[in-house]
């Protein structure tokens, strides 16, 4: 296992993130994988082609992004620790690795949210929400507006904060981002449309599989923080995460967001709008639909204090290795 590795990394980018200028100046690698799936969408991805093919030349394009990762991550890997001390090699690594999490610059996309609306209103929680999800915000009221931003927080929670850490820890580098190229993969083609169908399929499906232990982990860390803090309820987070998790049409989402529903005593979910489709999604949780901008605080608080245990497993578990 890669823990040192994870700890140093997560330390780091809890602490400052992703620069702004370092992303304007080279990007991200989120980024460049995007630019990858984006030439295999326009060159692979036709009307012409029957189902069959769709779905070949998507697991084409998907095992081609994952082997490049994967290859980075060794090459990475291997030449810092040819050139450099062991320790000094491991800090660099994980200065890279830091780039694969999104701890800092969720909670600051939350923060404009419940900020817009508290000191602006509705119009500017609308268009902050709006930067951070993929439904219609237009018509949001303030209710919808903060279920959005909640929603978001606990969803990203797992697959933007606790899924690459999961397997930063379990495969180091190149495990993380080929973990990363995966979900980039799913939220750009594994869309169920009409494009994406069967194109995305193999994309939707290994982002559910990567997924899928750290969602369950992220409700756990949930229903942990929620012990910590004062005013939320652990037995209602865990209550609500066992009991609404499968209403979710994702087999992993579910999970972090029931979490954070119950612990927070809202409703979450329900109906929604995308592209002017209506969704009639299923209600997760039994407490408020009222939602406010303090509830979004709420949810941040308790989404720290999940963070900050996450750290603290890790340091345990590298006391218990040090020790044995």
């Amino acid at each position: 296992m890669f823990v040192a590795l994870a700890l140093l990394a997560a330390v780091i980018e809890a602490a400052v993130g992703f620069p702004d200028r370092l992303f304007h100046a080279i990007g991200h690698p989120v980024t460049w994988m995007a630019r990858v799936i984006t030439w295999g969408d326009r060159r692979w991805n036709s009307d012409n082609d029957s189902e069959f093919q769709q779905r070949l030349q998507g697991m084409v394009l998907l095992l081609l992004l994952v082997v490049a990762s994967l290859l980075a991550g060794l090459l990475i890997w291997r030449v810092l620790h040819l050139l450099l001390p062991a320790i000094l090699a491991l800090v660099f690594t994980a200065v890279v690795a830091s780039a694969l999490l999104a701890q800092r610059s969720l909670d600051s996309h939350v923060v404009a949210v419940a900020d817009g609306l508290e000191a602006r209103g509705l119009a500017a929680g609308r268009e902050a929400v709006a930067m951070i999800v993929g439904r219609d915000t237009k018509s949001l009221d303030e209710a919808g507006v903060c279920r959005a931003a909640i929603e978001s927080l606990a969803e990203s929670f797992s697959d933007g904060v606790v899924a690459p850490l999961f397997w930063l820890v379990v495969a180091g580098l190149p495990g993380a981002l080929a973990y990363k190229a995966i979900n980039t993969a799913d939220s750009m083609i594994g869309h169920k449309t009409w494009r994406y169908l069967h194109f995305g399929w193999a994309a939707a499906r290994a982002d559910d599989l990567v997924n899928l232990p750290a969602s369950r982990l992220a409700a756990l860390w949930l229903v942990l923080g929620a012990l910590l803090r004062p005013g939320l309820s652990a037995s209602r987070a865990l209550t609500t995460a066992w009991r609404d998790a499968g209403q979710h049409e994702s087999p992993n989402a579910g999970w972090p967001e029931a979490a954070m529903a119950g612990a927070l005593g809202v409703r979450l979910m329900g109906p929604r709008s995308y592209d002017g489709a209506q969704v009639d999604a299923a209600w997760m949780g039994d407490g408020r639909t009222i939602v406010t901008a303090r509830d979004i605080r709420a949810a941040l608080s308790l989404y720290r204090t999940a963070c900050g245990l996450q750290i603290a497993v890790l340091v345990a578990l590298l006391a218990l290795i040090w020790l044995v």
